[in-house]
């Protein structure tokens, strides 16, 4: 593999994963406020509701489209309480404010992030 060239210099792109442990049992409506919520905390503007989804095999799943991109969660009760955000966007917001206000949120009892 090559190693990376930035193709579009001009264009903003954003991307955090902000991944942890919750400490209550995610349902749809969990996932629909947290998303909801996170268009705030980004200051993003929502062009569709969020959207969820749940796989018996691998749990919930949800995704909410900005103007300026948008966001996915994955979580997982088995085999353990586990939750994934993956934030990519076109406009910048600021990566600490998403990692607090995720903690508060799932009241994680521990939670990591990377910016890519």
């Amino acid at each position: 593999m090559s190693s990376y060239t930035d193709l579009a210099p001009g264009i903003h792109r954003q991307r955090l994963v902000v991944e942890g442990y919750p400490t209550f049992t995610i349902t749809d409506q969990h996932i629909k406020k947290y998303l909801a919520e996170l268009s705030d905390v980004t200051r993003m503007t929502t062009l569709i509701e969020p959207v969820t989804h749940i796989s018996d095999r691998y749990g919930w799943a949800g995704w909410i489209h900005w103007e300026t991109s948008g966001a996915h969660f994955y979580s997982w009760e088995r085999p353990i309480s586990f939750f994934s955000v993956d934030i990519y966007t076109c406009k910048a917001f600021d990566p600490a404010d998403v990692v607090a206000y995720t903690r508060r949120f799932f009241a994680a009892t521990e939670i990591v992030a990377k910016e890519f």
